[in-house]
């Protein structure tokens, strides 16, 4: 299920760390890590968290596409 994230893009725009960035919504530096590299699709709760952060939509950061059949 293929997720792509704007997420780096964001935090780098606000000037925090993959740490930092886990302590805003909770969770470790290596969950956002790996949910910046595509490895973790993150809960409808921890997106929502995240967007929160940054005033924005869930759709904003994260886009889902379907992959071709």
């Amino acid at each position: 299920m293929p997720l792509y994230n704007r997420l780096k893009e964001y935090r780098a725009s606000i000037n925090v760390n993959q740490q930092q960035m886990g302590r805003l919504v909770g969770v470790s530096r290596q969950t956002i890590s790996q949910i910046e590299r595509g490895d973790y699709s993150p809960s409808v709760t921890l997106a929502l968290k995240i967007a929160n952060v940054f005033q924005v939509s869930v759709e904003d950061i994260f886009k889902f596409e379907e992959e071709e059949q």
